[in-house]
């Protein structure tokens, strides 16, 4: 497999489920951020929020979580969700330069980052609950807008309608298509081989949670959470169609995912990040902020 299609096969795999692949690691190394350090760890008060790197327990498990940024009057906290095969400090740079104007949290879900391993399967159901457990730790009663990428961008966009007394915005940064597993069975046959096989399988495999998270991912119809906004943002340099003979046809079907997840609000708008492959907020971060500060912007009027 040549080093393009390598890194298709990978990246595709870790947007899906999180990975963890070492085809993903050797690419993602190219792109990886500084170790995240956004504040001095400090434990969070009645009066004071938590700020920098620390764990938090959920249940009998221990979440690794960090937050920077000033919280102001009636402004939402952002809650960035990493994509899978990642971790929080994927996203330190991009965390650093939100906090600038905005109170932002991150997370690494368990099995991911140096959070605790699960005690066992996770669904996108008890996913959740440790969710909304760090929610409740890291923004008090204030409102939330999810901003999440590739498969955190999927565990969003199906938190979002459940959450609606919390979630006032949502920001999809080339999400996983909501029926992701339904177009590779599709649009790639049993019969086939070679590297559209590989991708097939092993993302397939990795839905049905064999990834670090342990987490299964299913396809499903895509639910309102009602009138609040949300940004789809999708990319624009088209790497899927490294793959041989179906890239094209993987090409439409994430493009059309990412129109599947207008259904979120009567309020979704789709945009592209031009000169963007699967890491919006790496290749492109000046997209993806103005993107997110239009939301908080929106919830905060």
């Amino acid at each position: 497999m040549n080093r393009m299609v390598r890194a298709t096969v990978a990246v595709l795999c870790c947007a899906v489920a999180g990975a963890g692949l070492a085809a993903c690691d050797d690419e993602d190394d190219a792109m990886a951020d500084a170790p995240v350090s956004v504040g001095s760890e400090a434990p969070r008060t009645e009066h004071a929020p938590l700020t920098g790197d620390t764990k938090i327990k959920v249940g009998d498990r221990s979440v690794h979580v960090s937050c920077s940024g000033e919280a102001k009057p009636g402004a939402p906290v952002i809650m960035l969700l990493h994509g899978g095969g990642d971790g929080l400090d994927k996203m330190a740079g991009f965390q650093r330069t939100l906090s600038e104007k905005n109170r932002v949290c991150s997370y690494d879900r368990l099995g991911a980052g140096t959070s605790d391993q699960p005690s066992g399967p996770q669904t996108m159901e008890t996913s959740g609950e440790v969710l909304t457990s760090v929610i409740d730790q890291v923004a008090g009663d204030a409102p939330v807008v999810l901003a999440g990428h590739s498969l955190g961008g999927l565990f969003a966009g199906r938190y979002a309608p459940e959450h609606q007394d919390r979630v006032k915005g949502v920001v999809l940064m080339d999400a996983t298509s909501p029926v992701q597993a339904a177009d590779l069975t599709r649009l790639i046959p049993q019969n086939a081989t070679g590297d559209a096989a590989q991708l097939r399988d092993q993302t397939l495999a990795m839905l049905g949670g064999q990834n670090p998270e342990q987490l299964a991912t299913k396809d499903g119809e895509v639910r309102s959470a009602g009138d609040i906004p949300v940004a789809v943002i999708q990319h624009g340099q088209q790497y899927l169609a490294a793959i041989p003979q179906y890239g094209p046809a993987l090409e439409q079907a994430w493009s059309d995912g990412a129109k599947k997840w207008l259904g979120l609000s009567s309020r979704s708008t789709l945009s592209t990040a031009a000169k963007s492959g699967h890491y919006i907020y790496l290749d492109e971060p000046a997209v993806a902020v103005e993107e997110i500060q239009r939301v908080v912007a929106s919830v905060t009027a």
